[in-house]
């Protein structure tokens, strides 16, 4: 097939700041590709204060659909006529389908990290998981682990401004699924000591070793990293961070966020055109 830009062509894109790093394009356009889909994926860099602006313009245009990144999962809510159950407890948005004049807000961040450590070998029934951070990526992950069915959900995160947030993610938990969350100060080394040792998945859904700052390490104590664990970390630049080095080192299992960003991408892919995401296919030649 020979892909061409048409008077039919559909618009997909991403809105959010910095984006000129995203592989999104790459994924969703290889997918229209193969596919046979008149569609085309585009990324716009959108400060906070167009972002209104931003979502009302493409709703006017009747776009099939979109994706919110940072820092617009939270602030982009207010703008969409309708969240999903699921987005509505998570607090975030990361996709958004336009549906007769209506813009519906999904987040998929939870259901491709979920089918990302499922693939690498979790399944919520072998037992608690440490989640670290409180932001938006991992509130989705929270919730949707604690949907799918994992016991025991321990937060651990800095006290500080988040530190409300994560509190009240655990309550949404508590209140709402049959997982028991708590929340843990990553300061105290003897608590998050007994959280790790407990579990058997651990997360980290910070940006605590992203590039350019790949040394950072989120989790100061290797020793906790036991072979039985399996290790995952939702960034994917640089590939394999010091968590996951560290890890891999001791004998862990580890998960990157590619598979993660694939997945989120190909439930996102299905919400706008109904369509299952040919992710073997694309996984081969982008290396994910």
């Amino acid at each position: 097939m020979t892909y061409q830009i048409t008077g039919r062509t559909g618009l997909c894109c991403l809105l959010g700041s910095p984006v000129a790093h995203s592989i999104s394009p790459m994924i969703h356009n290889e997918a229209f590709r193969l596919l046979g889909l008149d569609y085309v994926y585009l990324c716009f860099d959108t400060a906070d204060a167009d972002l209104g602006t931003a979502v009302r313009a493409l709703k006017e245009l009747h776009v099939c659909g979109f994706n919110v990144t940072m820092p617009h999962k939270e602030h982009v809510v207010a703008f969409l006529d309708e969240l999903t159950p699921a987005a509505r407890m998570i607090g975030a948005v990361n996709t958004v389908k336009y549906e007769n004049g209506r813009l519906i807000g999904h987040n998929t961040d939870g259901i491709g990290y979920m089918r990302a450590v499922r693939e690498a070998g979790y399944r919520p029934e072998d037992g608690a998981m440490t989640l670290l951070g409180a932001g938006g990526a991992a509130s989705a992950i929270a919730i949707q682990a604690a949907l799918d069915g994992v016991p025991v959900l321990h937060i651990v995160n800095r006290r500080g401004r988040s530190w409300a947030h994560a509190e009240e993610l655990a309550g949404r938990i508590n209140a709402g699924t049959s997982c028991r969350a708590d929340v843990t100060d990553l300061a105290d080394a003897q608590a998050v000591a007994a959280c790790v040792g407990g579990s058997a998945l651990l997360t980290n859904a910070t940006s605590v070793g992203m590039a350019p700052h790949d040394d950072a390490v989120p989790l100061a104590d290797s020793s906790l990293l036991r072979p039985e664990l399996l290790v995952s970390d939702i960034i994917y630049n640089p590939r394999q961070t010091r968590l996951l080095r560290e890890a891999a080192g001791r004998g862990c299992r580890t998960v990157n966020g590619l598979p993660m960003l694939l997945y989120q991408g190909a439930e996102a892919f299905r919400i706008w055109t109904g369509q299952e995401m040919p992710v073997e296919e694309i996984r081969r030649p982008l290396s994910l």
